[in-house]
């Protein structure tokens, strides 16, 4: 293992769930306005995981007042505060770009089916 391995190491999150394209997830991120520091939590759908190890991130979209954000967060920055998964989605595709074509019910994924 060399040097750079090992800084990264020490920096990797090991508190963060599993996650997958269509999941609906709430994420808890710090947002600095002025000289104030305060949580803000976006829920949305997970869109696309890209990268690995510690430049992974996830894409995050929601609709707001009828337009939709889309936000993209790297899960293992200090600045995300937690994670969690609210419903797990069912897909078949990595990357959801067609939920931009889609406002309403037509957005919607199926739930996974959990084995338990």
């Amino acid at each position: 293992m060399n040097v750079l391995d090992e800084i990264v190491a020490d920096q990797l999150r090991t508190d963060l769930p599993d996650l997958a394209s269509g999941d609906t997830v709430r994420v808890a991120a710090r947002v600095v306005e002025g000289g104030k520091e305060r949580v803000q939590v976006f829920e949305g759908t997970v869109m696309r995981l890209r990268g690995g190890g510690i430049t992974r991130s996830i894409t995050v979209r929601k609709i707001a007042s009828g337009v939709g954000v889309e936000r993209t967060f790297k899960i293992n920055s200090p600045r995300i505060e937690k994670i969690d998964v609210v419903r797990h989605g069912q897909v078949r595709r990595a990357q959801l770009y067609f939920l931009r074509k889609r406002v309403g019910k037509a957005a919607t994924l199926r739930e996974r089916r959990v084995n338990g």
